[in-house]
């Protein structure tokens, strides 16, 4: 069988050349001095990347998408509606050409990219074969927008949505739970939903904030200039933006930093989904901390297939017979070792 990325070499041939070229760099990677300066935390989700994927890897990766279907394309990273719309429409119908099988074509862009283009580059973009654009709005508050320095406001989310939605393409936008911290909570929650209801994108998905070692956000929870919001405070903003969002769309809890799975089509579902958060939302103190923990075991275990020997070692002291032993732990042991496995989670 010949490689089809090579002419003229095999497969086993091509493997071995990147093979022999990932060791020639392997030792200046592990001298960098970068690497002994990452955080732990950092450390732990390299570990699970491959800087330089093998041929191996990526025939792997071809095939699994062929065996799922080879119907859908994600384009680029950060903002592809910066691209002339032009070349966007000629990269599209090159991709089509090699690999018919394609129906779906996705993108990530900026709110404020779209809503300052004209609707006919927009047109372009669906009529070249883009289906649906991937916006992280993260907030409806204008106040957190400015203090995380987005660069967007919520009337750029608003416009943004809806042009393109008025171009044919399906707007799904990202939200953050706790992105206003312990101050603006409620503004926070309040805004979002009133912009989701303003802009009405087909999808709302929702991602917990997780505070990053390293980065701005992380010194100024440091410094005491953001404060972060509680875990019950941001299931109550998660509440207040499904009671009060006024628009059709799917709310899509797919990230295992979120410590509930709430998923439901607005208005239909949100009896249902209010349901579930209550459930929480009325659980003892003590049930909190106890539904927690199962919930971020069971978010690693889905996301890395078990349980890694760090968190065994934790838990070992608690296991019985018939499993976890909670009543075992006092409130400090489990909300440390729930703290552990959450900072081990990829958002």
């Amino acid at each position: 069988m010949e490689n089809i990325l090579y002419s003229g070499t095999s497969i086993d041939e091509g493997y071995k050349e990147i093979e022999a070229s990932i060791e020639e760099n392997k030792e200046s990677r592990e001298s960098n001095p970068l690497d002994k300066e990452k955080d732990e935390r950092i450390r732990w989700f390299s570990q699970w990347f491959k800087e330089k994927p093998t041929l191996k890897d990526s025939l792997l990766h071809v095939y699994t998408w062929r065996m799922s279907g080879g119907k859908t394309c994600f384009l680029g990273d950060a903002n592809t509606l910066i691209v002339k719309p032009d070349l966007f429409a000629e990269v599209i119908d090159y991709i089509k050409r090699h690999f018919p099988t394609l129906e779906r074509f996705t993108i990530y862009g900026r709110t404020k990219s779209a809503a300052k283009m004209d609707i006919d580059d927009l047109k372009v973009f669906k009529a070249a074969g883009l289906n649906r654009v991937h916006f992280g709005i993260e907030s409806g508050s204008d106040k957190v927008l400015k203090f995380m320095k987005k660069g967007e406001t919520a009337k750029d989310h608003i416009e943004g949505c809806l042009k393109t939605k008025e171009a044919g393409i399906s707007p799904s936008v990202y939200i953050m739970p706790g992105l206003g911290g312990a101050t603006f909570s409620f503004e926070h929650a309040y805004e979002t939903s009133r912009v989701l209801s303003m802009s009405k994108p087909d999808y709302v998905r929702i991602r917990t904030l997780e505070i990053f070692p390293g980065t701005p956000l992380m010194k100024a929870k440091e410094s005491g200039e953001f404060f972060e919001a509680e875990e019950e405070q941001i299931v109550k903003e998660i509440r207040i933006i499904v009671e009060n969002t006024e628009a059709e769309t799917i709310i899509v809890s797919d990230s295992a930093t979120n410590l509930l799975d709430v998923n439901g089509k607005l208005p239909d579902d949100r009896k249902r989904m209010l349901f579930q958060i209550d459930a929480y939302l009325n659980l003892p103190g003590r049930a909190k901390l106890e539904f927690s923990l199962s919930s971020r075991i069971n978010s690693f275990i889905g996301q890395y297939g078990g349980i890694t020997e760090d968190i065994y070692r934790l838990l070992i002291p608690y296991l019985d017979r018939d499993g976890l032993n909670y009543s075992a732990m006092s409130d400090d042991e489990l909300a440390h070792i729930t703290r552990y496995i959450r900072s081990r989670l990829m958002p």
